[in-house]
């Protein structure tokens, strides 16, 4: 019997399959990658017996390769926060599906195994810009403030860690990434014993300040957009960008977008936090996907620009 480990490799499904780990520890095959490698399942070939587990990755997405696996005999545990129509029927498959704006894989997973590793829980909604959300149920545990702060700062860098074109985008890949951190019980050990820890933030803060200063291509009353160059710290940043900006003006959604290497926009949207919702909505209008509060587009051609600012601006925010 084969393990395989399919997930994203944001700090969402990076936490989401450590818990899992650190709960049930067993050699598995890991399949994963970058923030937008969303289509993951299509490199599972199982046979009867083995056993999946999927963490955030878009059920939508990679509904013809679930099928296929459930058919081909392997067990399947897919838990995941993004927008799917009609989950499919299956012996073999358990589902935990949740949307909502206040809710992500990680969460799914520290409530499944009631809290047995909350803080790298904590680590993977920080990351997902659940700030608020992370802050009371860390509260709820009797975390310091400080220690708060570094959970925040290593989940933001992880997150931030998996955007970009290809690996040769980022400094570390998800994998290896994932690797340093699952020798961890806890991840304030992982950021005093792991350089990478400190490596990851310090280049978050340099791309973020130079994003900062570019700006907006075009702003409304509800809504803005910013254009970044074409250039490997601009794919870092834009999600990074793209969380900042709905911290500092939570009433406005906020869109980021770079070009990619093949001359397409990739683009990352943030509706207003708010009103969290409408952003998977419009991301599915473009070729995209996500959730209500957060939603991206792969690829968004030059000429397209004006319809998806237009429609940005048409958006109607909230549940």
């Amino acid at each position: 019997m084969t393990r395989y480990y399919a997930f994203n490799g944001d700090a969402d499904g990076l936490c989401s399959v450590l818990q899992w780990r650190l709960h049930a520890p067993a050699p598995a095959t890991l399949v994963t990658g970058l923030k937008r490698e969303i289509a993951l399942l299509e490199r599972v070939q199982a046979i009867p017996g083995d056993e999946v587990l999927v963490c955030d990755l878009s059920m939508q997405r990679n509904r013809e390769a679930l099928l296929r696996v459930l058919e081909q005999g392997a067990r399947v545990r897919y838990f995941d926060h993004h927008t799917v129509v009609n989950v499919p029927v299956h012996p073999n498959l358990e589902a935990h599906i949740e949307l909502g704006s206040e809710i992500c894989t990680s969460l799914l997973i520290d409530r499944h195994l009631h809290g047995a590793h909350r803080a790298w829980a904590l680590v993977g909604a920080y990351g997902d810009n659940l700030t608020r959300v992370a802050d009371r149920l860390a509260e709820t545990q009797g975390l310091a403030s400080p220690d708060c702060t570094r959970l925040r700062l290593l989940g933001e860098a992880i997150n931030y860690n998996a955007y970009g074109d290809d690996e040769r985008d980022v400094r570390i890949a998800p994998a290896q990434l994932y690797a340093l951190m699952h020798r961890y019980h806890e991840p304030l050990e992982f950021i005093e014993r792991e350089p990478i820890a400190q490596e990851l933030d310090s280049l978050r803060r340099a791309d973020l300040h130079q994003a900062m200063s570019v700006a907006p291509h075009w702003q409304g009353e509800h809504a803005s957009v910013v254009v970044l160059p074409d250039a490997a710290w601009s794919r870092r940043v834009i999600g990074s960008l793209a969380n900042e900006l709905a911290r500092r003006e939570p009433a406005r959604a906020h869109a980021v977008l770079a070009l990619t290497r093949t001359g397409d926009y990739v683009a990352s949207v943030r509706a207003p936090l708010t009103a969290p919702g409408g952003a998977n909505e419009l991301c599915r209008g473009f070729g995209g996907a996500g959730r209500a509060s957060a939603g991206g587009i792969d690829h968004l051609p030059p000429g397209e620009l004006g319809r998806f600012i237009e429609a940005l601006a048409e958006t109607r925010w909230g549940p």
